[in-house]
């Protein structure tokens, strides 16, 4: 994943965090097992989100379109949402604690998922407090 793209992804999860409410999780995680080895999840994870999951995943997917040129969009494979107390999520909490920052992590199993590179911009505990 080139860097441009990356701060482009980091920049849209700090201004959905001032619109939305924070994020307890936004990164880019490059599975083990992907069929294209440039094919990138990004795994996100927000009170916001749990509250109405469908309506948040059309406007998060909406709003990294609208920030994406094509090519970046072909290294995204899908979104996904955890909820709270998904064991993924919690065993990303417990080996990465940052928020608006930058974590790269290579070579690491979260959960039973084996991951070959990850770049985290935020992963930490949050209030469940909604903003609309």
């Amino acid at each position: 994943m080139k860097n441009e793209t990356l701060e482009k992804l980091a920049s849209l999860e700090r201004e959905l965090s001032d619109e939305k409410g924070d994020f307890s999780l936004f990164g880019l995680f490059l599975r083990e097992d992907a069929q294209d080895e440039d094919k990138w999840d990004i795994l996100v994870a927000a009170p916001w989100l749990d509250a109405d999951k469908k309506k948040g995943l059309a406007y998060l997917a909406k709003e990294i379109q609208e920030r994406l040129e094509p090519d970046e969009l072909l290294s995204i494979s899908r979104i996904v949402v955890l909820e709270r107390g998904n064991p993924t999520l919690e065993a990303i909490h417990k080996a990465v604690k940052v928020k608006h920052g930058k974590v790269e992590i290579k070579d690491n199993n979260f959960s039973g998922v084996q991951i070959t590179k990850a770049c985290i911009s935020t992963s930490a505990t949050v209030d469940p407090i909604v903003r609309r």
